[in-house]
């Protein structure tokens, strides 16, 4: 079956055109992102900043989403998101242009608290502008699509110092120079999203809902009932993740001495393993279910991330954390489908902005922890409790949602 039919529901329906010019044009920023990330987690490292720090840095970038986001997410709900979205899109560039000027990490501290804010901007309005322009029956197609396109463009960010060297050796620059340079062209490359989606969405309307509810709670009483329920299993999955994912090139760089011109690469497979996967992820879902699809992905997930630290070598490392990405996050597009069917539609906003941030919460202060583990050359560790948390959230998420469907609705 071709990827295009792949996004045709089984009754005909497809993704709408607009939701699809929509995922392909923000995907710029996504290169952004992926190329941020492996600078902080790897590059830093390699100009001697500890790993300590490196995981400060990334933490605080997740403060300062979860600090934004709330406010985002009601704006979204009450204000429309076709602003928001734009704003966040614009703000993005900063970061990379920062980041050109040196390898203080001081500087990329300010990088990341900017791109934090953004990522809050993004997330409060992104999940919420897919469901609105979808209906039940092609909604996760969209997200697939999503999940498909934005992996790919991180990737593309991720790779990028793969050809780090070969460029050095043949202008006879420094390390830090290319970086630099890469952050000016990068940051070039992100300002397309927010020009091009402006341009898209020039004619958009945003529904925003009636004065009696904007007077109201900020959200509906079945809405508080089940993010209570979802954040339980996203609680655990963004303390387990904190521990090492974002910490993976570090790891790879004092277990192996793997510098980002190889980490990044595995990087950039990782996020192509997702992306292909996903492309799976409606079929698994209509076979078994969005609550049996999600358990079992997100538990073969975890026992491929127990085995990668017992691996014998670098390369096999490698290829079980490709298979652990891939496993992990085939069940991202149906729970963004499946959370945004089970919360009241003029909730998705404040919904999808609380969803990342309790995940970004104990994920920001575990990747600090997970920093510290490693610095404390406690390699093994951070893998171990990552996966014995992940055992207890698919649990939970079993016993919370087994019996939960998603809302039924007219078509967009």
């Amino acid at each position: 079956m071709s990827v295009r039919s792949k996004f045709s529901d089984r009754k005909g329906t497809k993704v709408p055109a607009q939701v699809k010019w929509l995922i392909l044009l923000t995907s710029f920023s996504s290169i952004g992102y992926g190329y941020l990330t492996t600078a902080i987690a790897a590059y830093l490292p390699e100009q001697g900043v500890d790993s300590g720090q490196v995981g400060l840095i990334i933490g605080l970038s997740g403060l300062a989403m979860i600090i934004s986001a709330i406010p985002f997410g009601l704006m979204s709900d009450r204000l429309g998101r076709k602003r928001l979205l734009l704003a966040g899109l614009a703000l993005l560039p900063f970061s990379m242009f920062i980041c050109s000027f040196s390898a203080d990490p001081r500087l990329y501290l300010a990088a990341a608290i900017i791109s934090g804010v953004a990522e809050g901007a993004i997330l409060s309005t992104w999940n919420a502008m897919i469901a609105d322009q979808t209906n039940v029956d092609n909604r996760e197609m969209a997200f697939s699509m999503s999940f498909i396109v934005n992996g790919a463009f991180v990737g593309l960010g991720f790779a990028l110092p793969f050809a780090f060297p070969a460029i050095m050796d043949l202008g006879g620059w420094t390390s830090q120079q290319v970086h630099s340079w890469a952050f000016v062209f990068i940051g070039l490359v992100t300002l397309i999203s927010p020009v091009t989606v402006h341009f898209l969405l020039k004619n958009y309307h945003d529904t925003t809902p009636s004065a009696k509810l904007r007077r109201g709670s900020f959200l509906k009483e079945r809405s508080k009932k089940t993010l209570v329920r979802f954040s339980v299993n996203n609680t655990l999955i963004g303390l387990g993740a904190g521990l090492i994912i974002p910490l993976i090139p570090t790891w790879f760089y004092l277990r192996y001495g793997i510098p980002d011109s190889y980490s990044g690469p595995l990087l950039a497979l990782s996020s192509l393993s997702i992306a292909a996967a996903a492309i799976f992820s409606p079929r698994i879902a209509h076979r078994y279910g969005q609550v049996p699809a999600i358990v079992m992905t997100q538990g073969f997930s975890t026992i491929f991330m127990l085995a990668i630290p017992f691996m014998p070598g670098a390369i096999w490392a490698g290829a079980i954390y490709l298979v652990r990405s891939a496993t992990m996050n085939m069940a991202g597009p149906i729970m963004d489908s499946y959370l945004m069917g089970i919360v009241d539609k003029e909730d998705r906003g404040l919904a999808s902005a609380i969803n990342s941030i309790v995940w970004r919460v104990p994920n920001s202060v575990t990747t600090v922890i997970g920093g510290a583990m490693l610095a404390a050359g406690y390699f093994a560790l951070p893998f171990v409790l990552a996966a014995l948390i992940y055992i207890a959230a698919v649990t939970a998420f079993w016993f919370n949602f087994r019996n939960v469907k998603v809302h039924e609705e007219p078509s967009a």
